[in-house]
């Protein structure tokens, strides 16, 4: 059963399964032209709120234990439900609100609710490594897939130009899989991970 804990702000609701911290093991494996990327690596995840309407993330992984950890990369980011910004949002940059308005409610939610019952979603990740990606997708219970939309790298960066997600809550622990474009390669499986809630 997943539980709604008190004070959630309304849009995020459909999230309340992913809050906590989660901690786990995966497996990458991925081929780009004649070189196979394979091994196993561990990960914390964090998804957080701070009363607004977004969910907070961050994730770090790594190969190896103890002083043989080796960092590979660090993301975070902000997941959110897609729907229009109003004039009692401040934004965008600094600037405030230009109304005041009453706090979302869950009928408010429910509006957005779509025909096969769950909602569109966005997400914005930015890596250790300068790459930016924008996902759109749809989270329906305790499922979510999002692909993305947009992928923004610095000139020095390696070829990246896609990557689709799913995530799962599956007997209790966090079960996602990622997809990648890179290197030159197709959109492929790349990695998966299985993560125990910590906190």
């Amino acid at each position: 059963m997943i539980e709604i804990p008190a004070g959630l702000p309304a849009d995020l609701t459909p999230f309340a399964w992913l809050l906590g911290v989660w901690e786990g093991s995966g497996v990458i494996d991925y081929t780009a032209g004649e070189h196979r990327f394979s091994g196993e690596f561990g990960q914390r995840v964090s998804f957080s709120h701070d009363g607004g309407a977004f969910l907070n993330y961050s994730a770090d992984a790594w190969t190896g234990e103890g002083d043989a950890r080796t960092a590979l990369v660090s993301e975070i980011g902000y997941w959110r439900l897609s729907r229009a910004q109003t004039d009692a949002e401040a934004g965008p940059g600094l600037l405030p609100a230009r109304t005041a308005g009453a706090a979302r409610t869950p009928e408010d939610v429910e509006t957005l609710r779509t025909p096969e019952g769950g909602f569109d979603i966005e997400v914005s990740l930015v890596h250790s490594d300068g790459i930016t990606e924008l996902y759109l997708g749809r989270i329906q219970g305790p499922r979510i897939d999002i692909a993305t939309d947009a992928v923004v790298r610095p000139a020095g960066a390696k070829a990246y130009t896609a990557a689709s997600r799913m995530y799962g809550l599956v007997e209790g622990h966090l079960l996602w899989a990622w997809d990648i474009a890179a290197l030159g390669g197709e959109l492929a499986s790349h990695a998966s991970a299985r993560l125990a809630k910590v906190q």
